[in-house]
């Protein structure tokens, strides 16, 4: 479980594919020098199991599913990921509750300045989009965010400068692919319903 709180930005060391998946090595000193082998990290939003811990870096082997349902397959070395350790008992929930578990893609519409943030703005298809309610919540690439306009083709979200400033959200483009989580609890609330 996770929070959607980036804790560090973590540049990628090496992309490695392997059969459908791809073993990743990340320089990030911080989250290194808690982890142990079997942690769960967020990495741009995707729960990854530390198979390796050496020298400030981190390793993880993403398998061909993750690869399916993110952007970790387009991940070069020089690429930066957001990062987030797995949320021990005790911790604050200073975000959401999130899971690391991409539901999907979204695509960037456009990022533009709006007073001392920017306003991201995503194109989401309609099987992820069904989720999003205004002021709900939805996690791209590892951040917690706050809907806070709904469009037919997608979803705005306001950027604080803090974000800007400690994730990867600032360096998007028009046409970036994201990895998309939505509410947790809005997947229930549908189950329980069609039930």
């Amino acid at each position: 479980m996770f929070t959607g709180i980036v804790r560090e930005l973590g540049h990628v060391v090496s992309a490695e594919r392997n059969g459908g998946g791809v073993r990743l090595r990340v320089e990030a000193a911080e989250t290194a020098s808690g982890a142990r082998l079997g942690d769960s990290i967020a990495v741009a939003g995707c729960c990854l199991t530390v198979t390796a811990v050496d020298d400030g870096a981190l390793e993880f082997d993403a398998v061909p599913e993750t690869i399916a349902r993110s952007n970790l397959g387009r991940l070069a070395p020089g690429s930066e990921v957001n990062l987030e350790p797995a949320l021990r008992a005790g911790e604050p929930l200073g975000g959401h509750f999130v899971q690391g578990h991409v539901d999907g893609a979204g695509r960037v519409l456009a990022l533009s300045p709006e007073g001392d943030g920017a306003r991201l703005r995503l194109g989401l298809e309609p099987e992820l989009l069904r989720y999003c309610i205004e002021k709900g919540s939805l996690t791209v690439d590892g951040v917690a965010l706050t809907i806070a306009a709904l469009r037919d083709d997608g979803v705005e979200v306001a950027l604080v400068p803090f974000t800007l400033e400690h994730t990867t959200l600032s360096s998007l483009q028009p046409g970036s692919e994201v990895n998309v989580e939505v509410d947790l609890l809005a997947k229930y609330a549908e189950r329980l319903s069609s039930s």
